[in-house]
């Protein structure tokens, strides 16, 4: 696919946003990893701005692109997986559109340099939040939405997604290793595992956490790394699961 070159018009920005080359090449990046380019750039401007930053900002397009996105991959599960019957369907939409998938996919998309936030948002690590990232994600695809029509946002979504649909292991329907593993430890009537925050480096902005994961009646202990807590347990509770679901007790 051609992308024509992104329309901006550098007047719409105020006298404080940064205007560099830089940010604007990481913009032009963006649109070409998710094969769109805007016709009017205000609204991409728009879906990138926090409530933090301006009362110009992407909550009204954050809720249009989710009915966008919940729509979309409606879509393309009931095709992908012909087989599937509803509870599944619907459980791995969900996995699909959660925070942390939303999330995991913008920072993919380094969407954590294009957020404009305010100044305290800026010292507290927004740009890395689950929360504002996923919030940003639906409100481009809502600008899309508004930029072009539901087919062009249908297309984008397809892009980003069909890669995870291919590599998706039915067994699991999605889920998230913590929800695994929890799943897999309740089935054997055992505890479930602790999560325990061994370190938190870098600055507020671009914290690293470190969680070790444990479960006593396997001694198995398991580092995670992660820019949040929560990314670092899923990191630790997949090796976890890992050591876990082999292990000889369970035969």
């Amino acid at each position: 696919m051609i992308l024509k070159p992104l329309a901006i018009d550098t007047k719409q920005y105020d006298a404080n946003d940064a205007i560099q080359s830089n940010y604007l090449f990481l913009i032009d990046t963006f649109c070409k990893r998710i094969e769109y380019s805007f016709t009017q750039f205000k609204l991409l401007q728009e879906a990138l701005t926090h409530r933090s930053h301006s009362a110009f900002h992407n909550e009204r397009l954050e809720f249009l692109g989710d009915a966008v996105l919940n729509c979309a991959i409606a879509g393309l599960i009931y095709k992908f997986f012909p087989d599937l019957p509803e509870g599944h369907l619907s459980r791995l939409r969900a996995n699909f559109v959660n925070q942390q998938a939303l999330s995991d996919m913008a920072l993919s998309l380094q969407m954590d340099k294009l957020i404009r936030l305010g100044e305290g948002e800026l010292k507290s690590g927004g740009c890395h939040r689950p929360s504002i990232l996923a919030d940003a994600l639906e409100a481009v695809l809502g600008a899309i939405y508004l930029d072009s029509n539901y087919a062009r946002a249908e297309d984008v979504i397809m892009t980003l997604y069909l890669p995870l649909m291919q590599g998706i292991d039915l067994k699991t329907q999605g889920k998230d290793p913590k929800t695994l593993l929890q799943e897999f430890l309740q089935s054997q009537k055992l505890a479930l595992p602790e999560y325990v925050v061994i370190t938190t480096s870098g600055k507020a902005h671009k914290q690293k956490f470190k969680v070790e994961c444990v479960i006593p009646m396997f001694n198995i202990r398991t580092l995670g790394e992660g820019a949040s807590r929560r990314s670092a347990e899923q990191a630790a509770a997949k090796l976890a699961y890992e050591e876990a679901c082999p292990h000889p007790d369970y035969s």
